[in-house]
């Protein structure tokens, strides 16, 4: 059984795969080429953003974000700690400083509540995580940053597709960024991401940015890096936009019948009723995790834990961040564990890890 069948997604899409992939062989342009700005156009369309610009990963996304927004040494991005650590790793290579808040008990989200508290005359920007596949409560967090004047960037690299009271995760707040790793919702084959926001000023900074700061040709107005997405990982992407929306709709059936078989046994996180969750991974919470996830390697079901140490728990980040106490993230850190989650999970296999889960939770009939 694996964790994500990207074998059998492709056998479903080989034809059309193959086919966008032969017509950028065919051209050769491999950089900036014409499936560059059909992405664009098309992932602008889809979320309802004004701008996409697309770039080389979901962590360069974050990067270029904070760029054009300015952020600089001595400023201050509030961010969650639960969280895979390119979030907070890009503010810190900036020379700013991440402040952490806490996160919710039942999504692993940032609180949005807690926000405020956090903010100081150095703080340049906000940043939540839709942890998950699940957006964050981002009417609140959008109202906190609006009253002070502060930038919201959505990390939304595990919730593309993922929806926020009728709204696409992404295009929730001043700048979204997504991420197009192989194993996302919507993935590549390599790395890719995307920057979406309405500004036209930061739209155009970051273009602008993603190409070494250049302007023009060789004319460099703004510092910059090397942040383009390849012309294959865009058509590999195209392609699978195809069937994503069937996707999405599968990757939610399946959590939902997960939830509800899994919540009699084990914490399942609650995904809130005025949003979706594209469901990057399904997580439950085990209180013995190690032997929790021994007992299911003994059944033949794989299993991820996403993450294992919250972001001011990691020795990189302990002493560069700062902010209040973060039980939740810290507990959630010690318990969370992610079972199979991918729309060509059979329902008999879903039914397998399910028994298998549940079985897992009790040690007394884990044997049986």
């Amino acid at each position: 059984m694996d964790f994500i069948d990207l074998k059998s997604q492709y056998a479903q899409m080989r034809d059309i795969i193959n086919a966008r992939i032969q017509v950028v062989l065919d051209h050769g342009q491999y950089i900036l080429g014409p499936e560059v700005r059909e992405l664009e156009d098309r992932l602008t369309a889809y979320t309802g953003a004004k701008h996409c610009i697309t770039v080389a990963s979901g962590t360069e996304a974050l990067l270029i974000a904070l760029m054009a927004l300015g952020v600089k040494p001595g400023d201050e991005v509030i961010t969650t700690p639960f969280t895979f650590v390119a979030t907070a790793e890009m503010v810190v290579l900036l020379g700013a400083t991440p402040v952490f808040v806490d996160v919710e008990e039942d999504t692993g989200n940032i609180e949005a509540r807690r926000i405020e508290a956090a903010i100081t005359p150095r703080t340049r920007a906000i940043m939540p995580v839709a942890l998950y596949g699940q957006p964050a409560d981002m009417d609140e967090i959008n109202a906190v940053a609006a009253k002070y004047r502060l930038p919201v960037i959505e990390d939304a690299a595990q919730s593309f597709g993922a929806t926020y009271k009728g709204a696409k995760s992404g295009n929730l707040s001043t700048i979204g960024c997504t991420s197009f790793f192989p194993s996302k919702p919507l993935g590549c084959y390599g790395d890719g991401g995307a920057i979406f926001t309405a500004d036209d000023a930061l739209a155009k900074a970051m273009r602008e940015i993603r190409i070494h700061g250049q302007e023009r040709r060789y004319v460099h107005t703004r510092i910059g890096v090397g942040g383009r997405m390849d012309s294959i990982q865009c058509a590999v992407v195209l392609a699978k936009l195809k069937r994503f929306d069937w996707e999405l709709e599968r990757r939610i059936e399946v959590g939902n019948h997960y939830t509800a078989r899994l919540s009699r046994h084990m914490a399942t996180l609650r995904v809130k009723p005025d949003r979706t969750s594209a469901y990057a991974q399904y997580t439950v919470r085990a209180l013995d995790r190690p032997a929790f996830e021994a007992r299911l390697k003994e059944m033949g079901v794989p299993t991820a834990v996403h993450y294992p140490l919250a972001l001011n728990q990691q020795p990189a980040y302990a002493a560069l961040a700062r902010g209040a106490a973060c039980p939740n993230a810290e507990q959630l850190a010690r318990e969370v564990i992610s079972l199979p989650m991918h729309p060509y999970l059979s329902r008999a296999d879903q039914d397998r890890i399910i028994e298998a889960a549940a079985r897992a939770s009790d040690p007394r009939t884990a044997k049986a």
